[in-house]
């Protein structure tokens, strides 16, 4: 479908990526098309795998969430067995919010969302609690100059 994509359907991401709860009846003024041709498109993008989900943004801060934490690791061992645990500690544990497989030096990023460096403490004890870890280091987000879910389009 990537191949089939025109303006029309970038323009229908682009709004439902900034606002999902407009209306079809919004979409389709924005973009200048028919209710049901804009339905059809966002049905088809949907089918396609192209918009996975529509979600709500929270806040962290006004949850109480506020310490947004980048962690470092380098893999004890790379057997099956450990990639399990690894994978089952990610899966299980909320505070992870984002999980990378990475090239290079590091072999995994995580970002973790906790209250402060004490909740982050936790989170640590918990996470080498399930899984052994070779090496581990966070880096604690200052000020979010910008971190956006939109994709550009």
């Amino acid at each position: 479908m990537v191949n089939n994509i025109d303006q029309i359907d970038r323009d229908i991401l682009g709004i439902l990526q900034n606002d999902a709860t407009l209306s079809i009846d919004a979409i389709s003024d924005r973009v200048a098309l028919s209710r049901n041709a804009c339905w059809r498109r966002i049905k088809q993008m949907e089918a396609a795998g192209i918009i996975t989900g529509r979600v709500a943004l929270l806040d962290p801060h006004k949850l109480g969430l506020g310490l947004s934490v980048f962690v470092m690791i380098g893999a004890a061992d790379h057997s099956p067995d450990w990639l399990e645990k690894f994978h089952r500690a990610v899966r299980v544990l909320p505070q992870i919010t984002g999980a990378h497989r990475m090239s290079g030096d590091l072999d995994y990023v995580l970002r973790v969302q906790v209250a402060d460096v004490a909740d982050y403490d936790r989170f640590y004890k918990r996470l080498i609690e399930m899984v052994p870890l070779g090496d581990i280091s966070a880096s604690f987000v200052m000020e979010n100059i910008k971190d956006s879910t939109a994709l550009p389009l």
